[in-house]
């Protein structure tokens, strides 16, 4: 009950005190005041004022908002009659023809300003009334059909208004949402041009060392006695910890070397072809079905960087899937742009990582680096394309790759990198 009485407390507006105000007034002022006077009054304000507070009349239409239209009008109509017919109080029927104008259209309106004249002149039935009243009481009938016609066009002049405002804050929302992506995208490209530079230096300068090492590993093993299994054992684990760390710095400037796009004309369904073969004979408990739009022309990109594109993204996705699971690659046409869908069933990705799965070094794999994605992002964005990804914990992950069907103009590419979604292009779904 409190909680109730709270809430009709944060609805009270300052027009509900105007509202009863008025009409207290109005009360004052009838002749008799009677119960049959005061009570139709009561009712009609409490209805005034109760209007806009009711959940099921917040959409003011249909026959319920109709219906409440005709309770107005007939509480009117009552109050009138319990006047005694006079001509005091004869505006009260202006009231419901205002409500449904402000919504009802201009054929509501009418009907209803047509129920109000008709209501009003049935006091010719009751009242008192000699020839020279009769001119009056049309005029005023008259007068129902202006008010309701003028308050309906200041309603749809508002309505027009209103979704003007609404359309240009959607508008100004989502430019918020794209200043934010391209300030997040800078951020990012900071972040990679940082670790790159970093990158390449440090592999450069560990390169010398690992191999005076792995050449040591080497010389050792020829020079222990056979019978020495032990140092033979340990000089096989220098070779190889030194050919997995030369493989680490060998991906580490991959991802720092600026790439050097060899663009030629290629079809996209065969290098998606080779990339889904290759992962196909390291998992093959899942199935990856290919679901390719034919209207896709060759066009020019690096099929051997694209490939490895595709290749990381699938291996991912059947990582990401149960044994016996399947993984879905799709892809259409759509605005010069062609997108390619990887969709899995897997456990998706937990939401407080999807901002950062792209920066490199990041992963939540035991034994990954974090530069598979950052890679694949460089890819893409170097072809003047996008990748975006959609995840929902348990139920899977859909990476999308978005690639311009025409050369990418560079300068333009580095005004765009990372701006959003192509223009005229939306997500594939499952």
């Amino acid at each position: 009950m409190p909680q109730l009485l709270s809430r009709w407390i944060r609805l009270v507006k300052p027009q509900d005190f105007v509202w009863l105000l008025l009409f207290a007034a109005l009360g004052y002022t009838t002749e008799h005041h009677d119960a049959l006077e005061i009570v139709p009054l009561v009712v009609l304000a409490l209805v005034q004022v109760l209007e806009p507070k009711i959940p099921a009349l917040a959409s003011k239409r249909g026959p319920m908002w109709i219906g409440w239209i005709g309770l107005k009008l007939a509480l009117a109509w009552l109050f009138i009659g319990a006047t005694g017919y006079t001509d005091r109080y004869w505006w009260v029927m202006v009231l419901p023809v205002l409500s449904a104008a402000t919504t009802l259209g201009v054929l509501g309106t009418l009907v209803f300003a047509i129920l109000a004249s008709a209501a009003y002149y049935s006091y010719l039935l009751f009242a008192d009334t000699g020839d020279n009243d009769i001119t009056s009481y049309l005029l005023r009938g008259i007068l129902f059909g202006m008010a309701g016609n003028l308050a309906n066009t200041l309603a749809e002049e508002l309505q027009v208004q209103s979704a003007k405002h609404r359309h240009t804050a959607e508008q100004l929302a989502e430019a918020n949402v794209q200043i934010r992506q391209a300030q997040e995208a800078v951020r990012r490209s900071d972040r990679l041009a940082a670790l790159g530079q970093l990158s390449a230096g440090l592999a450069h300068e560990l390169r010398n060392p690992l191999g005076t090492i792995k050449a040591s590993s080497e010389m050792l093993n020829r020079s222990v006695a056979g019978e020495n299994e032990v140092a033979r054992e340990m000089a096989g684990f220098i070779h190889s910890e030194v050919d997995r760390a030369n493989s680490l710095i060998t991906r580490f400037l991959q991802f720092a070397r600026p790439l050097q796009l060899q663009l030629d004309t290629a079809d996209l369904t065969q290098t998606l072809d080779r990339a889904i073969g290759l992962v196909q004979r390291e998992v093959p408990s899942i199935a990856i079905y290919k679901n390719y739009a034919p209207e896709i022309p060759p066009f020019p990109f690096d099929a051997e960087l694209l490939e490895r594109v595709f290749y990381n993204l699938v291996l991912n996705a059947t990582q990401a899937t149960s044994p016996g699971g399947t993984v879905t690659v799709k892809t259409r046409a759509a605005g010069g742009t062609a997108e390619i869908a990887v969709i899995d069933r897997g456990a998706g990705i937990d939401p407080q990582h999807m901002d950062s799965i792209f920066n490199p070094f990041f992963t939540t794999k035991p034994e990954g680096v974090g530069l598979g994605l950052a890679i694949v992002s460089k890819i893409v964005d170097e072809h003047g394309g996008k990748i975006a990804v959609e995840s929902e914990p348990g139920k899977g992950s859909i990476f999308h790759v978005f690639l311009p069907m025409e050369p990418p103009n560079r300068d333009q590419q580095a005004v765009e990198k990372h701006a959003g979604t192509p223009s005229g292009t939306g997500p594939v779904t499952a």
